[in-house]
C-alpha cells in the first residue's frame, strides 16, 4: 500500500491537476479513504466515507486549489 501512496504522491503536476476534474475527482476521495485505512485513523475513515457521498460536488475544487498551492491534496493523515 505504501508503494501506491508513493506512486500517487510522485505523479506529475499536470496529472494531479487532471485528476481534479469533476467525476474523475472521485479518485482523490478514494485515495483519502485508503490512506486513512492504512493509517488506522478512525476519524479519517469516517470523514472520507462521508465525503464520498456528500463531498463530490465541491471537493474537486478544494483538491485543485490545494494541488496548485501545496502540490498535494488536503487530508488529516
Amino acid at each position: 500500500m505504501d508503494k501506491f501512496f508513493a506512486m500517487v504522491d510522485d505523479l506529475p503536476f499536470i496529472v494531479k491537476i487532471l485528476l481534479c476534474i469533476p467525476f474523475v475527482a472521485i479518485f482523490w476521495t478514494v485515495y483519502r479513504l485508503l490512506k486513512s485505512i492504512a493509517a488506522k485513523n478512525i476519524l479519517g475513515i469516517v470523514l472520507a466515507a462521508v465525503l464520498i457521498i456528500v463531498g463530490v460536488p465541491f471537493l474537486w475544487l478544494v483538491d485543485l486549489i490545494f494541488i496548485i498551492v501545496k502540490g498535494s491534496i488536503w487530508w488529516l493523515d
